[in-house]
């Protein structure tokens, strides 16, 4: 695992883990005790991930330092990761699938090692007590698709490709989502 340090226009510095492995991400994780005015920080993040934390005080009510220990606890807690979100089309990534794999339980640990290292994949995640992984994948065009379909994935010892879907439009993806209000709570 490798460490970063964020530094925004807000003025705080947060130590985060980057580059962590989806086998080293356990599901669930203990639920953390939230209030109001984490949900307010929250909120005006998720807007302007870029909001200084003069700006969010303002728009609480909260004293800035306040502000500045909150998301510093939220961001070293791991609730929020301080990222840059890219856009795949940008780059020219136009052809999406979502991809539903086989593993060999004995090859599983050097599957995930070799998905994780591709770069046309841009998510891994693993069954509950199957032996199914799924992976979203991006791409260039279709015939790259079906190079990686036919034959990358194949290749992968302990592989077999059971199922995908080509997804032609993201309504929702993570980094849009928010937790309802209710959540908030403590």
């Amino acid at each position: 695992m490798r460490s970063c340090i964020a530094e925004t226009k807000t003025g705080y510095n947060v130590q985060t883990e980057r580059n962590r492995s989806e086998t080293e991400q356990t599901m669930p994780h203990k639920k953390a005790s939230f209030d109001s005015l984490d949900y307010q920080i929250l909120q005006a993040l998720h807007r302007d991930a870029r909001a200084s934390a003069s700006e969010i005080a303002r728009g609480t009510g909260a004293n800035e330092r306040t502000i500045r220990k909150r998301i510093q606890a939220l961001a070293s807690s791991g609730v929020i990761r301080l990222t840059a979100i890219l856009d795949p089309l940008a780059f020219g990534y136009l052809t999406a699938a979502d991809i539903f794999l086989n593993a060999e339980p004995e090859q599983e640990p050097l599957i995930l090692e070799r998905l994780m290292a591709m770069p046309e994949v841009t998510y891994v995640a693993l069954g509950q007590e199957s032996q199914e992984i799924s992976i979203e994948a991006r791409f260039r065009d279709n015939e790259a698709l079906r190079e990686f379909l036919g034959r990358t994935l194949p290749g992968i010892p302990g592989v077999t490709v059971a199922r995908y879907a080509l997804v032609p439009r993201i309504l929702r993806n993570i980094d849009e989502w928010m937790p309802p209000e209710e959540a908030f709570t403590r």
